[in-house]
């Protein structure tokens, strides 16, 4: 396969796999800076430190009439709020914005009181505010959530205006002798972060795992400031990125070790296009160099597009195919061919002890991230560490076994209907209820909601029970479909564990693994997570 890049003038790139190197590409390179303490003194720097409340009405534009909670708020306001106290420890005065007014201020947080005063200058504007003061400021950092049609924000770029992401702010600051490893992709880039991380700690390295998921990067950047640290505090970064993270084009953000798992339909409300989504996720590769590694999955046609844009000369691998990883799952082994790296080597993943045969996928992908990294261990090294993974909660995360013999698993990290699919495709040797259900991400103008790829892998199972907004919904297609299970639909997440408890027999699996956002009951897909763990423990 041959793409062109035509904008930009290059030749024709051979981007097919090759047997005996990496497909390379080049762009004008661009040098990573680490800044220094108190670099920003006398400076102002505006942060956005949650989702803007009016968009949360916007992102969740889908048929399916609902009352609408708090969003993704536990992720992205930590966000705002760690590149706050990292610009307050880089010597600038903040202003912390958000159109909400009520949220609380910043400056009566304990944790902003000392480093608030000590540079001067800590200041919350809840509510609409004057947009000469993001004007006027040095710099404006953007959190994930808040789309750049807010506040200006792309006036402000078009103009030429400091306007940067948290991750791009945080990568600012960092030691340079920390290595970044990157993971991107509709799903599963929680769990192979995760992993990754496990592999790295497991022999001893220091290692920080966060981004989107958990501590944002500006924590990391924080600590390695503190007077105490005296040499950086992390060896290695492993950071998961979404695509929002990436609206804005990063310049200091560069991954020692890129990775991108795939790439299905997913926050269309707001990429708009399939291409536009691709495009913004493989900006990940911008400023890698030949010495780095990028690990693309093989065969999506928007992101062979899309990578022509964005990446610079580096070892490219690929997932699925040579030179890269491929994965035989019913001999649960990884073969892995990379000769840029000096890897030919197999992986034996049936020590592993999560649930799920796509976690073997997870896994193998983590270790060739782990070896690109050089940071001293190989395939073999890597072996003894597959048994102690474990996945990240509610992530096919085993709850418990309750008193009748039936196993509870809670997949609430299951957003959308791919992300079920891939855990659905693992539970086929096990007789499981599965429970669909809650805000659909349907958009207007789409034929269908995707559920009915669902009939395929629940043909294996006992029953599905649907519940939320759009259970009826979802409950209609799968048995216009074909369903040859039982659907039984239930008014909530409460009412469908009820039935499940009812139908289940000794040895079954209760899977969560819903399909669908969380936004119609639960503040996030951790809250409703968190209730099925609840109710899963009263029958323990």
């Amino acid at each position: 396969m041959k793409l062109q890049s035509l904008n930009k003038g290059y030749a024709i790139r051979t981007l097919s796999p090759k047997p005996n190197g990496s497909a390379k590409l080049k762009i004008p390179k661009t040098i990573r800076s680490c800044a220094t303490k108190q670099d920003l003194r006398g400076q102002s720097v505006a942060v956005s430190y949650f989702i803007p409340f009016s968009y949360c009405f916007e992102l969740l534009h889908f048929h399916t009439p609902t009352k609408v909670g708090f969003c993704r708020l536990s992720v992205w306001g930590k966000s705002g709020r760690a590149a706050a106290r990292l610009a307050l420890a880089r010597g600038a005065s903040v202003l912390a914005f958000d159109q909400n007014p009520n949220y609380g201020l910043l400056e009566q947080d304990p944790i902003f009181e000392r480093l608030g005063n000590d540079n001067g200058g800590l200041r919350t504007i809840l509510g609409q505010f004057d947009g000469e003061l993001l004007d006027n400021a040095d710099r404006v950092v953007v959190s994930p959530g808040v789309p750049l049609q807010n506040y200006g924000l792309s006036s402000l770029l078009h103009l030429g205006k400091q306007v940067m992401s948290e991750l791009d702010f945080a990568a600012e600051i960092l030691p340079k002798s920390i290595k970044i490893l990157a993971v991107t992709g509709t799903n599963g880039k929680s769990t192979v972060a995760t992993f990754a991380g496990q592999m790295l700690s497991h022999f001893g390295i220091e290692t920080f795992v966060g981004g989107n998921l958990g501590s944002p990067l500006s924590e990391a950047a924080f600590q390695c400031l503190q007077p105490h640290s005296l040499k950086p505090k992390f060896k290695v970064a492993v950071v998961e990125v979404s695509s929002y993270q990436m609206e804005i084009p990063n310049k200091c953000f560069c991954p020692s070790v890129a990775v991108m798992l795939n790439l299905t339909p997913d926050h269309l409300e707001r990429h708009r296009t399939m291409r536009d989504y691709a495009v913004t996720k493989c900006r990940l590769f911008l400023h890698m160099t030949d010495a780095k590694l990028g690990l693309l999955c093989f065969g999506n046609q928007y992101l062979n597009e899309a990578i022509m844009e964005s990446m610079n000369e580096l070892n490219l691998a690929w997932i699925g195919a040579t030179p890269g990883v491929k994965i035989d799952m019913e001999a649960k082994i990884a073969s892995f061919e990379v000769p840029a790296l000096g890897v030919n080597s197999q992986l034996q993943l049936g020590a592993m002890n999560t649930i799920g045969i796509h976690n073997y996928h997870n896994a193998a992908v983590a270790a060739l991230s782990v070896v690109g990294l050089n940071v001293g261990l190989d395939i073999e090294d890597i072996g003894p560490s597959i048994e102690k993974l474990r996945a990240p909660p509610h992530r096919m995360q085993i709850v418990c076994k309750d008193i009748h013999g039936v196993t509870w698993v809670d997949d609430s990290k299951a957003t959308n209907v791919e992300a079920t699919y891939a855990g659905l495709m693992g539970l086929k040797r096990q007789k499981s209820l599965i429970l669909l259900g809650g805000l659909a991400k349907v958009l207007d103008g789409q034929e269908s909601n995707g559920f009915e790829q669902l009939i395929e892998p629940l043909k294996y199972h006992r029953c599905v029970i649907t519940f939320g907004s759009s259970g009826t919904l979802i409950q209609k297609t799968l048995s216009e479909n074909g369903l040859s299970i039982p659907c039984i639909r239930a008014v909530n997440l409460k009412g469908a564990v009820s039935w499940a408890r009812r139908m289940a027999e000794h040895g079954d699996t209760i899977v969560l693994s819903p399909g669908c956002a969380s936004f119609d009951e639960f503040r996030n897909f951790e809250h409703r997570g968190m209730f099925f763990q609840e109710l899963a423990f009263s029958s323990c």
